[in-house]
This record gives structure tokens, C-alpha cells and sequence, in this order.
């Protein structure tokens, strides 16, 4: 009996179902002690009206008993169902069992202990008390007090036979029609209410008194004739019989028949008697009835004391019961009304452990435990609200760092979380990008442990050591520094990458590095200024070039059929070293000048298969040192460009790698010729137009690859270096990327190979 559901071992019951199945207890509860007091107060009153009234005693014994057996195996089994269900909430582990059967024992033992000892001195009470009623002096003295009587009103009967038989003799010689007023006399004498004279037949000869105004008296029975006739007299009282009415009791009398003595002896003489009725003493009839209604009793509840025993006992009995029954109900009601508020506690931690802050029930009694229940959900509520103000926080703080990462994920520039020892946090796409290195793959580990970066670690922990020092001292708040990095490329080739770095110190002593690649700026810069140089050069060396060509020739023209022959000879040498050294020049002035005047491209849709084989019939078998082989993919689209400066490509790549073949080809010791490559492909997954141009030379050093783009740099020993600049710049104008590496075969530089890649025209792909 609980107010506890059904719900799973361990778990506290819903709120709802808790205060519904409460208000059904507390109502349960209610009933059944209405109905245990109505029927505690209907069973005193029994027993007050059986103790006080023997005849309703006697005549509901059995119903009475009755009642307190079914009572009593109703009290048991409802206490025996109170148990059952205590012992299954304890197994199954629900929360406030093992109080509520503490609370249910605790008032049970409260309750039996005193009640057993009122039991036991109770029983012992009524046993003896009962046994005290029928001692056996007051059996004797009631015996001989009935005895008594009956002998006192034996003796008085006797007496009044012998005066009426002695009053009988004045009617011995009188005749029947004169015996009227004999009867009166006697009856006067005797103090009798009615004197009756008959005759043998049983009628009335005269009467005096009552019976003179009967007509029909009552006659006496053949019976009582015969034994008068032996007897002479007989006494008979009557009125006793009847104790329990008073009225008969009151009208006691005692009748008494003589035998007329007759003067004459003969068989023919009938014989009279004289039957006279005389009053017995009251006092005397109401003692003698007293003492035998007072025998009766004794006797009657002398053979029903048994019964009266059980009666007792068998309603103390009931009442222990009902006082353990009243203790139990109580104890589960107190215990019911203490542990609710437990199970309401219990819920609610269950449902904030599970992440559950929604509104929490909380009881209205101004005890401490409806108190602790509605301070609870208080708490409950400002968890709530400082979870929805974290969450709130948190949601903005989600969207920021979304938008931050979404910034870092889209800049150009790097970006790297270390902590004091070098340790990766975090890193951005950039920083994987410009590195060439997986940073997401690295992160927890130094970054001095990244492929290619142990010299750049070293020195940017180089440089935040110092920084911390000067910010101490003088309130810096970042560092920054120009770096080149040489990170390898499979093996094929170097590349140099120009960073610049700028470090800082964030709130949790974390380290911020930020850098940009301005490979790019450094290569622009550098092309504009070999750009400049090569048009002051053109412009200042041009100009003497052409007087000191013409002053030789005119020297030889002069000097010739003059000088001996030897002189001559030297002057002829001298004039044509002057004049091929000219020349030389001028070409050396020329590509300058196209290097600096390069025009802006015009960009137009253009077949690059086409372009690629329209230049290669410059390079057939007739005219080429180094054949060409061709491998152009019929899948390109067309791309955006200009013809006239991607034929200047074609052929200055076409140019280069003819010559570091056969360079290749005149310092090898058995000397293979291989044809140089120049392919077209169409790739699906950048979505880009690959251009390739592969020799079989011997491929660039290390230095010179790492800034081959740039104006003046070459390996011929009469080149200028400006060829590769051109290709870069006209690449930069059609936005398509260029690379450069060296073609390897098991670790040996088999060649080198350069890669522009286009974007295809939307309307025409």
C-alpha cells in the first residue's frame, strides 16, 4: 500500500502517477479506518449490551462470535496483503521501500507491545474475574437459600392443611342447603379468599367467596380426590411457577382440600370436601422468588461462563487486532506521506542526472521535506535557465568558431596553432596548401616532424623565444619574418617557396602563426625588375652597337690590299670577331626588348591541338636536329588565349628541350637519340587542358630549378635565360598554372618536363 506505480526495478514512479496513485491510497486508507472504527465501536457496543443484558447475550452468542472470527480473518489477511506488498517493493528494489517497511515495523512493534501486555492482563482479568463469579460459597448459599424457602413455604402449606382440615369438622352435621353460612364462618376463620364445598361427583355444594361468582369454577381432578380421601388433606401453592411474572408471582396462593368428616358409617353416605384458597405471604413469596430467579441465573450463566470466556477473549483478541491493524495503516500512511516527497526528489535527480531540466513537480506542505522539494525545482529551473543562457553562449560561440573556421578554411594566407614545445593544435587548409604537407595529419605532433620543415620550425621557435623575451620588455605584440623554403617534390625536383611569417602569443599561451606565399609577389617583382633592366639595356646598348659594327667594317674596307698579309689576316679576324660579337649583342638587346615590351594577351577562344599542330610542322625531320613526337588528346575543349603568344611558348619550349637533348646527347659516351615528347590531355577531375613538353636531357640542378622562372637564369652556355621567363609571364597573363620538375626513373634524372595547365571556355567546352 503505497503510492508508488509499477514503473521498473530501481526507478522512481512519473509525478503524475505518484500523486494519482496517492490520492487512490490516502482514500483506501481513509475508508478503511471508517470502516475499522464502525466496526470497533459496534462491537464494544455488543459487548457492553451482552455484558449487561443475558438474554440478548444469550441469543446472540453465536452471531456475535461470529462477527469477531470474520473481523479477525479480515484484519489478518488485509495485514497479511500489506506484507506481501512491503516484501515486494524491498525485492524489487523500488526507492522508500526499505523506510516505509522501517516506518510499517517501527509503528507495528509500537503498536503490538503495548498492545499485547493490555492482552495479556486483559485476559488474565477476564478469566479470573469470570471464575470469581461462580465461587462455590455463593453456589451454597444460593442452593440453601432456595431450599429454605421451599421449605418455609412447605411448612406453611402443611399448617394451613391442618386448619382447614380442623374447620372441616363444623360442616360434619350440617346438611347442603344450610352449609352456605358455615363456609362464611370458616373462611372468616382460616382468612381464605374463597371456600368451596363438593361433593363426590366434583360439584360445587356451596361456596363463600370468589368462586360464588364464577359459574363454571375450577373443579379438582379425580386425582386429588382419591389422595384426600387417603390423605385426609392436601396443600397445593400455586402462583410460583411463573417468576418472570410479577403480576402471578404477586397472586401467590396456597390451596388446600380436607375430607368433610361424616357422623354416619355406611357405603351409601357420599363423601364432601371443603376446598379452601388462602393468600400466601408477600415478603415471603418475594424473598422465595428472589432466591430461586437468583439461583436460575447463576445456574444458567454458570453453564454458559464458557462461552462468556471465549466472548471476551475473542473481542480482545479483535481489538489487539484491531490496534496492530490502526498501527500498520498508519505507519504506511505516515510512510507513504514522508517517502512521496523522497520519490519526487528521486525522479527529479534521475531526470537532471539523464540531461532532463524541465520544470520539476514540487509538493505544497510547508514541512521541510515539501520545502527540500520545492527548493529543488528552483534549482532545477535556474539549472535550466543557466543552461539555456550556456547554451545560448555556446550556440554563438559554435556560430563564431563556424564563421572563423570557415575564414580560415577560405584564406590564402596559412595559419598554425602551436603550444611552448612546437606541439601542432590546429591548422588550416592554407597552411597545408603553401606547405605541401598534410598539417590536419600532423596535429599533436611537433611540427618540426613535418617532411621538409625541420629548419623552418627551428627557426620560427627561434623567433617566438625571442619575441616572449621582448614582449616582457618591451610590450611587442607580434614578430615577423621573411622565409624560403626548399621542400622536395618526390624526388623530381625542388621547389622554393618565399613565406612570410608573422607569430604571436594568444590568451591560453598558445602560439598564432600566420604566413603568406609570395612566391609569386617575389617572382613579379623580380620579372619587373629584370623587365626595367632589360629596357634601360636595350636602350643604352643598342644605340653603340651600330657605330662600332660599321667602324670595323669600315676599318677592314680601308685597311685591305694594304697591309701585309699576316696583318691582314689579323685585321680580317679581329673585324669579324668584332662584328659576330655585335651581332650577338644585338640579339642579346633584342630578346631584352621583347621581354620588356611582352604586349598584354588578347585572349580569344582557341584549339590548342590545333595551335600545337600547326608549330610542329616547323619541327619535321627535315628541319628539327631532335625529332618531336606528338600525343594530342582529341578530348580537349578549346581554351581562352592568344595564338600569337602561345605559339612564342610552343616554340621556346619546343626550342629549350631540343637543345638539352642534344647537349645531353653530345656528352653522353654512347650517345642515344630520344625524341622529345609534346602531349595534350584533357583532365576530367580538375576539370583543366594539361599542355606537356618532356626532353631526354639531363634535367636542371637543384639551384637553378628552384628559379629557372626568373629572367637571366639558364644552364646553356650561351643563353640568356629570358626563355622560361617569357613562358611564365605569358602563362600569368592566361591565368593558366605552370609547373617545372625533372623526370626520373629509379632515382635517376632522366630529363626534364614543363606543364601549363588551362582552364577550357565554358560556351565551347
Amino acid at each position: 500500500m503505497s503510492a508508488a506505480g509499477n514503473p521498473p526495478p530501481g526507478a522512481p514512479p512519473s509525478t503524475h502517477t505518484t500523486a494519482r496513485q496517492s490520492r487512490a491510497v490516502r482514500w483506501a486508507v481513509g475508508v478503511g479506518a471508517a470502516i475499522m472504527s464502525a466496526i470497533g465501536m459496534v462491537l464494544l457496543f455488543l459487548l457492553t449490551l451482552a455484558t449487561n443484558n443475558r438474554v440478548l447475550y444469550e441469543r446472540n452468542y453465536a452471531w456475535l462470535f461470529g462477527v469477531n472470527v470474520f473481523v479477525a480473518l479480515l484484519l489478518l489477511g488485509v495485514l497479511a496483503w500489506v506484507a506481501v506488498r512491503l516484501g515486494m517493493r524491498l525485492r524489487r528494489g523500488r526507492f522508500g521501500s526499505r523506510l516505509l517497511v522501517k516506518l510499517a515495523a517501527i509503528f507495528a512493534v509500537v503498536g503490538l507491545l503495548p498492545g499485547l501486555l493490555i492482552y495479556v492482563v486483559s485476559y488474565q482479568f477476564v478469566t479470573r474475574s469470570i471464575e470469581s463469579w461462580f465461587d462455590v460459597k455463593v453456589e451454597g448459599a444460593l442452593s440453601a437459600g432456595v431450599s429454605l424457602a421451599r421449605v418455609s413455604l412447605d411448612s406453611l402449606a402443611v399448617d394451613m392443611a391442618a386448619k382447614t382440615r380442623n374447620a372441616s369438622t363444623q360442616l360434619a352435621q350440617v346438611p347442603d342447603a344450610t352449609a352456605g353460612l358455615v363456609l362464611e364462618r370458616i373462611r372468616d376463620q382460616l382468612g381464605a379468599t374463597d371456600v368451596v364445598l363438593w361433593n363426590a361427583a366434583g360439584q360445587a355444594v356451596a361456596s363463600a367467596g370468589q368462586s360464588r361468582f364464577s359459574l363454571n369454577p375450577e373443579r379438582p381432578g379425580a386425582s386429588q380426590l382419591r389422595t384426600v380421601r387417603q390423605q385426609r388433606a392436601t396443600a397445593q401453592i400455586e402462583g410460583l411457577d411463573d417468576i418472570a411474572d410479577p403480576a402471578a408471582a404477586q397472586n401467590a396462593r396456597v390451596k388446600v382440600l380436607a375430607l368433610v368428616a361424616s357422623p354416619s358409617v355406611g357405603l351409601l353416605v357420599e363423601p364432601r370436601y371443603l376446598q379452601a384458597t388462602l393468600p400466601l405471604p408477600p415478603a415471603l413469596v418475594a424473598n422465595a422468588i428472589a432466591v430461586q430467579e437468583a439461583n436460575r441465573e447463576y445456574q444458567e450463566r454458570a453453564l454458559a461462563r464458557g462461552g462468556l470466556r471465549r466472548m471476551y477473549v475473542g473481542t480482545l483478541t479483535l481489538s489487539l487486532f484491531l490496534a496492530v491493524f490502526g498501527a500498520v495503516l498508519l505507519a504506511v500512511l505516515l510512510g507513504n506521506q514522508l517517502v512521496r516527497p523522497l520519490l519526487v526528489l528521486a525522479e527529479g535527480v534521475r531526470e537532471v542526472a539523464a540531461g532532463n531540466l524541465s520544470p520539476k513537480a514540487a509538493l505544497q506542505s510547508k514541512d521541510e521535506l515539501g520545502g527540500l522539494t520545492r527548493s529543488f525545482a528552483l534549482m532545477t529551473q535556474q539549472l535550466a535557465d543557466a543552461r539555456q543562457a550556456v547554451e545560448l553562449s555556446m550556440g554563438e560561440v559554435d556560430a563564431a568558431r563556424a564563421n572563423l573556421q570557415t575564414i580560415l578554411d577560405n584564406l590564402t594566407a596559412g595559419v598554425i596553432v602551436l603550444d611552448a614545445q612546437g606541439l601542432i593544435h590546429s591548422s588550416n587548409p592554407g597552411a597545408t596548401r603553401i606547405l605541401r604537407a598534410p598539417m590536419a595529419a600532423f596535429e599533436g605532433r611537433p611540427l618540426s616532424e613535418v617532411p621538409g620543415l625541420a629548419e623552418f620550425a627551428a627557426s620560427v621557435q627561434r623567433h617566438f623565444d625571442a619575441f616572449l623575451g621582448d614582449h616582457e620588455r618591451h610590450g611587442l605584440d607580434h614578430w615577423q619574418q621573411p622565409f624560403e623554403l626548399h621542400a622536395s617534390a618526390g624526388g623530381a625536383g625542388q621547389h622554393a617557396t618565399s613565406l612570410v611569417a608573422r607569430g604571436a602569443e594568444l590568451p591560453d599561451s598558445a602560439r598564432l602563426l600566420v604566413f603568406d606565399d609570395i612566391s609569386e609577389i617575389v617572382s613579379a617583382q623580380r620579372a619587373q625588375a629584370w623587365g626595367e633592366v632589360a629596357r634601360r639595356l636595350a636602350h643604352e646598348i643598342k644605340n653603340p652597337l651600330t657605330p662600332i659594327q660599321l667602324s670595323a667594317e669600315r676599318l677592314e674596307m680601308k685597311l685591305s690590299g694594304k697591309l701585309p698579309g699576316p696583318e691582314h689576316a689579323i685585321l680580317a679576324k679581329s673585324v669579324k670577331t668584332i662584328v659576330d660579337q655585335v651581332d650577338a649583342m644585338k640579339r642579346l638587346v633584342n630578346e631584352f626588348r621583347d621581354y620588356a615590351r611582352l604586349p598584354a594577351a588578347e585572349l580569344q577562344a582557341l584549339d590548342l591541338n590545333a595551335l600545337v599542330a600547326d608549330v610542329l610542322h616547323l619541327y619535321g625531320e627535315e628541319n628539327a636536329t631532335v625529332p618531336v613526337e606528338a600525343e594530342l588528346d582529341p578530348r580537349c575543349p578549346w581554351i581562352a588565349g592568344d595564338a600569337q603568344q602561345l605559339r612564342q611558348v610552343v616554340h621556346n619550349l619546343l626550342q629549350n628541350a631540343q637543345d638539352a637533348t642534344e647537349q645531353a646527347r653530345a656528352d653522353a659516351a654512347e650517345p642515344v637519340l630520344q625524341p622529345v615528347r609534346i602531349s595534350t590531355r584533357w583532365s576530367e577531375s580538375s576539370r583543366r587542358v594539361r599542355l606537356t613538353v618532356a626532353d631526354s636531357g639531363g634535367g636542371f640542378p637543384s639551384h637553378i630549378l628552384q628559379r629557372a622562372f626568373e629572367p637571366y637564369v639558364t644552364t646553356k652556355p650561351r643563353g640568356t635565360g629570358l626563355g622560361l621567363a617569357v613562358v611564365k609571364k605569358i602563362a600569368d597573363e592566361h591565368g593558366a598554372r605552370i609547373d617545372l620538375s625533372n623526370r626520373t626513373e629509379d632515382g635517376v634524372v632522366r630529363g626534364a618536363q614543363v606543364s601549363l595547365s588551362f582552364a577550357p571556355v565554358p560556351a565551347v567546352a
